[in-house]
């Protein structure tokens, strides 16, 4: 049986889903706002699948509903497009899904309503299927700021300027040593934090902030999109097809000063905290130009994932909730890694084309606020909440 704390979750998760498809018109939840993002009632009917596909389909042997609503909501089905103009009116869909919530509760506080299998030990499916929730409910949040983005108001002007600052941070340093990486003894971890690892790291400093909106605003006034040599390859061919040379969600005011759009409108720009809505290619080219600069922070670089978790396990590093952090590699599997529930969750992503995330966002949900989490994403993306954080060669290191 399921604990009771974990049921309350799923239930809140569920509703706080249906708040989100009932806060905006009902003919704009089938709306697509960007790309590389499905429609509001997507996401929610996401959900209800992959519910119906692990707790009934392969862990019970019952694939009657998850077969019908399969093409709807996977990723190798018909494409987006396609998929969300087929669902139903909102109303119909939200039906649908409270009726399969409901009964999916039921059956987990049930100890007979599901046969006994080792998914189910210590609950590690059901923080599985959580989690997933927490995640759909993220990408929920990610597009209505999109929808505000697409809908703000051009006359906006903002009361508080912002002003550019050169880059500067307090860093520690962190010695070479062997450290722990991954999870341990932790029902909620997902496959890719699993097993935990002893790495090697070099010494290296760590900033213990982000770069921030007037650090990063600097950058874009010393030309940082103009001059191609701060650019990979593939940054290079990004930036070309980019229609905005700035953060995703800031937007220039009659004035030429930049605000933000958030979802619930616009916005002044918080000058010290993290610049937000930036791809992988922009975060290379930052650190590029910082490298350049010369002084305490040549030798600047994107901090790899394992740096950030060691210096996040030991409480070096701020801000770390309010935006996810790219890292410089690839996401990967760790050795003697083993899927769970099977493949087809990380092992699509570990082909190479995805970096990993450290962090969270500020909309990221409280189970998936942990040290060893991975998130991951293409380089090009910049429409979600992402941030950059550097770290430097070693002091002894620089200064030789």
């Amino acid at each position: 049986m399921t604990s009771t704390k974990l049921l309350g979750e799923l239930s809140r998760l569920y509703e706080m889903q249906i708040d989100l498809l009932k806060s905006i018109p009902a003919e704009e939840c089938g709306r697509r706002f960007h790309p590389r993002l499905a429609s509001l009632n997507w996401y929610f009917g996401r959900s209800v699948y992959l519910e119906l596909h692990w707790l009934r389909e392969r862990l019970a042997g019952d694939d009657d509903l998850s077969a019908r609503v399969r093409s709807l909501f996977t990723p190798d089905g018909s494409d987006l497009d396609h998929q969300c103009s087929q669902l139903p009116p909102v109303d119909h869909l939200i039906n649908w899904g409270s009726e399969i919530h409901d009964e999916h509760l039921r059956r987990l506080a049930t100890p007979s309503a599901l046969p006994d299998h080792p998914w189910l030990h210590n609950d590690r499916l059901t923080w599985f299927l959580l989690q997933e929730q927490a995640k759909l409910y993220e990408a929920m949040l990610v597009l209505l700021n999109q929808r505000s983005l697409r809908n703000h108001d051009p006359s906006y002007s903002g009361t508080e300027a912002l002003r550019s600052e050169k880059p500067q941070w307090e860093t520690r340093e962190i010695s070479q040593g062997h450290y722990r990486i991954g999870a341990r003894d932790d029902p909620r971890a997902y496959d890719n934090e699993l097993p935990p690892q002893a790495v090697e790291l070099s010494s290296f400093r760590i900033a213990l902030t982000p770069v921030s909106n007037a650090q990063y605003l600097g950058f874009m006034e010393n030309g940082g999109y103009g001059d191609e040599s701060l650019w990979s390859d593939e940054g290079r061919k990004w930036l070309k097809n980019s229609d905005r040379h700035h953060p995703e969600y800031w937007c220039r005011d009659s004035r030429g000063g930049w605000y933000e759009v958030a979802i619930n409108g616009n916005a002044p720009i918080p000058p010290r905290e993290p610049v937000t809505g930036i791809s992988h290619f922009e975060a290379q080219a930052f650190c590029n130009w910082l490298d350049r600069s010369g002084g305490e922070y040549t030798g600047a670089v994107i901090q790899h994932e394992y740096q950030w978790e060691l210096a996040a396990r030991t409480g070096v590093v701020q801000q770390t909730g309010l935006a996810w952090e790219w890292c410089s590699n690839p996401l990967h599997p760790y050795p003697e890694y083993q899927s769970f529930p099977d493949a087809k969750v990380s092992y699509p992503a570990f082909d190479g084309g995805d970096y990993v995330l450290r962090g969270a966002s500020l909309h990221t949900q409280p189970m998936l606020r942990r040290a060893s989490f991975r998130h991951w994403a293409p380089p090009s993306d910049h429409h979600q909440f992402t941030t950059l954080r550097a770290v430097f060669p070693a002091r002894h290191q620089w200064s030789s």
